[in-house]
């Protein structure tokens, strides 16, 4: 039996076979800046991390060195999203993976496993939006630099997910119990053909329900809801059944404008670890 941390190495690598993927890399498509072995090198790189957090470590620190090590190549980030929702779904998989286990293992997490969290920014650059005013000390760029301003207003890295949240669906991840991705397991396990294909589709329909929040802070709002809109069009006629072209030409248009719907394919890749834990799908 594949081990949590396994698994979630597995998660990682089968979301970026999933293709067509519009907007993200897969084994059909590079960015400008990031190229499909980019992607494997960093889901191999960040196993450390994910067996710290099956092991029982804290949060914070299992993440940071998960990050440290997706970073350890040439592309820059991959998977740092994808990783803050992996690290606290196996630490809950020690116990039973549910919403509820998930909930109670980010209710625990502490100041320490915030600070854990802003060193993680040290290795890696990622793509966030600039924060409120009176939030400017917790800039998440600033990494470690930010810690003493965590520890002296107290907050645990809950409470920094909480204050997120509008504008980073990832921390709504966190704050709402992992709905979406529980959801994107639940339509894995559902859909039929190889996983690349249920990949592919489970993304798909994730951005045709609600614009993608990496999306709207590389761009603007109005591109998110388009990029969704034309998400939701594809996923009414069946496309991936009846006219895969046409998602195929989606996924171009989406690389050739620079449009990454990031946040989507990290809550794929969560929901693809439920799945692969609950045997919901083919190993």
């Amino acid at each position: 039996m594949r081990s949590p941390d396994a698994n979630a190495e597995l998660a990682l690598l089968l979301e970026v076979a999933g293709t067509p993927k519009p907007g993200n890399v897969d084994r059909h498509r590079d960015l400008s800046d990031l190229r499909f072995e980019h992607f494997l090198v960093g889901a191999v790189g960040a196993r450390e991390g994910l067996e710290l957090a099956g092991d029982g470590s804290p949060v914070g620190p299992a993440f940071e060195r998960a990050v440290e090590g997706m970073a350890a190549q040439e592309g820059g980030n991959t998977q740092f999203g994808a990783l803050l929702l992996l690290v606290p779904l196996v630490r809950a998989a020690r116990e039973d993976l549910s919403q509820a286990v998930a909930e109670s293992v980010v209710r625990e997490t502490t100041v320490d496993d915030a600070a854990a969290f802003y060193r993680a920014f040290d290795h890696v650059d990622v793509g966030v939006g600039d924060p409120p005013e009176d939030m400017a000390a917790l800039d998440v760029r600033r990494g470690s630099d930010a810690v003493s301003a965590v520890e002296e207003r107290g907050l645990t890295l809950l409470e920094i997910m909480e204050r997120s949240v509008p504008g980073d669906d990832v921390a709504r991840e966190w704050v709402q119990g992992f709905e979406r991705s529980f959801t994107a397991a639940e339509r894995l396990a559902d859909a039929d053909g190889p996983i690349s294909e249920r990949t592919a589709a489970v993304f798909l329909s994730l951005l045709a329900e609600r614009p993608d929040t990496l999306v709207a802070t590389r761009h603007d709002d109005d591109v998110a809801r388009e990029v969704t809109e034309r998400a939701a069009a594809l996923v009414a006629d069946d496309v991936l059944e009846t006219n895969r072209e046409a998602v195929e030409a989606f996924a171009d248009d989406l690389v050739a404008r620079g449009i990454n719907p990031g946040t989507t394919a990290d809550i794929t890749a969560a929901g693809l670890f439920i799945a692969l834990e609950h045997e919901a799908i083919e190993r």
